[in-house]
């Protein structure tokens, strides 16, 4: 049967629909065009561009409950004084906040939002910025976020939100801002600091013998560059012994230390490759995923990193974690017999013996009783209930770290660096506290 064709159900001929005519559309298409140079009037304040939960919201309620004396104390303009007034310290923290939240870490970048962006004009609030200042800030106050961090975890376990009974800890390798180009041995480095001592010699001479020279600008500014410069190479050579040191006795000679950023170190990643990097260690609380502890260090490895860990908890809270989980690169014997005596519980997995007929968890005749004891433990189907917490904890919280932006360092050292890890530490906490507390508000309903 033609599927075209008119199904006649005995309706007659009055009940067959009628076809409309058809007519040709002639003429320009209609479309609704963006017009972008009207003038339009609105009244809105900055207040009415932000929902009532938006995340600035919160980081700016947050950092308004905080002990920010310290910083305001330094601040030397005062009412009827000279000197420009700078920018409130409370609106410099709550921009990095919800910048570390927004996956920004450029001082630049967040200075073009703060013009551009609703969200970061409502925290400026009218308030001016300059990407010096941003940046000086972020990497400037290492004390006052390491305390901040201890406060408001403690704050946290006395609301009952936070407990130690469980820790987890891992480390997390984030590539630096050094190229591989940038590593060199001592017969090199040596070679460029006298080549760069030699040009701020030069540079000197010609400023102190024509200081009134057209030039004399750039001179100054040739001559600070090469003074960085050597101090960048003297940096790399003085960290030359502690690498040599890491490495086997017949590689010593061959330790490279890197004149971009002398405290970096070439690390195995995750995908294989080697590259310049950090490795930052976060220990998480597993029942409300709040880091408790922040470390950093330019060691490849994990070993050795555990009782340090363990040992920040009773300083910052005065007392240590019940229990501890690792993964295997952390499982150093002096390290849980150290960690087992202080009271906290080691679970991390126990190494394969090379011999196939000895048991694995069956403690050896050089074992110590805690880590006996540690290896009968993690043979048990508890110890081995109670390990599965570490992955969903530990990097659970490391891909959040990750996807807020913790792929790669923009700065450069020890301190910058950490300083920027407790800003990502401060954000996750503060997200978690508001979560944890909405809960609890919830359950108490």
């Amino acid at each position: 049967m033609d599927q075209g064709a008119f199904i006649d159900l005995g309706l007659g001929e009055e009940a067959k629909p009628a076809e409309s005519p058809q007519f040709p559309r002639i003429g320009a298409k209609r479309m609704r065009h963006a017009v972008r140079n009207q003038v339009e009037f609105r009244q809105c304040s900055l207040d009415e561009s932000l929902s009532e939960d938006h995340e600035a919201r919160i980081a700016w309620a947050y950092v308004c409950g905080l002990d920010l004396s310290q910083l305001i104390g330094g601040i030397q303009a005062v009412e009827g004084g000279p000197g420009q007034a700078p920018a409130d310290p409370r609106v410099l923290m709550t921009l990095w906040l919800y910048a570390t939240l927004r996956s920004v870490g450029s001082a630049r970048e967040l200075n073009r939002l703060c013009k551009d962006h609703a969200a970061y004009r409502w925290i400026c609030g009218g308030v001016s910025m300059n990407y010096h200042t941003l940046s000086d800030f972020r990497t400037q106050h290492v004390g006052l976020l390491d305390r901040l961090l201890t406060e408001g975890v403690a704050t946290l376990m006395a609301e009952g939100l936070v407990t130690l009974d469980r820790v987890a800890q891992d480390g997390m390798k984030v590539r630096a801002s050094a190229g591989a180009a940038s590593f060199r041995r001592q017969p090199t480095l040596e070679e460029a600091l006298a080549e760069a001592e030699q040009q701020v010699a030069k540079l000197r001479a010609e400023l102190e013998t024509n200081p009134t020279a057209t030039k004399t600008r750039q001179q100054a500014a040739q001559q600070r560059a090469a003074e960085e410069r050597a101090k960048r190479v003297q940096a790399a050579l003085d960290q030359l012994p502690k690498i040599a040191e890491s490495k086997k006795a017949k590689d010593r000679d061959q330790a490279r230390a890197s004149t971009t950023d002398a405290d970096a170190r070439v690390m195995k990643m995750g995908d294989g490759g080697f590259r310049p990097a950090f490795n930052v260690q976060l220990a998480t609380a597993t029942a409300s995923q709040v880091i408790t502890g922040v470390g950093l260090t330019n060691s490849g490895g994990d070993k050795g990193q555990l009782a340090p860990m363990i040992d920040q908890h009773q300083e910052r809270y005065n007392r240590v974690p019940d229990e501890a989980l690792v993964d295997g690169g952390f499982a150093k014997k002096e390290d849980i017999e150290t960690v087992e005596q202080g009271g906290t519980t080691v679970y991390a997995p126990v190494q394969k013996s090379k011999d196939p007929e000895r048991d694995t968890h069956t403690p050896r005749p050089d074992d110590t009783p805690a880590v006996a004891q540690w290896r009968e433990r993690m043979g048990t189907e508890e110890a081995k209930v109670i390990y599965r917490q570490r992955a969903a904890t530990a990097e659970c919280v490391n891909a959040l770290a990750r996807n807020r932006g913790l792929q790669r360092f923009l700065v450069r050292g020890l301190q910058k660096v950490k300083a920027v890890v407790l800003w990502y530490v401060l954000a996750h906490n503060m997200m978690r506290a508001v979560a944890l507390r909405a809960a609890t508000a919830q359950a108490g309903m």
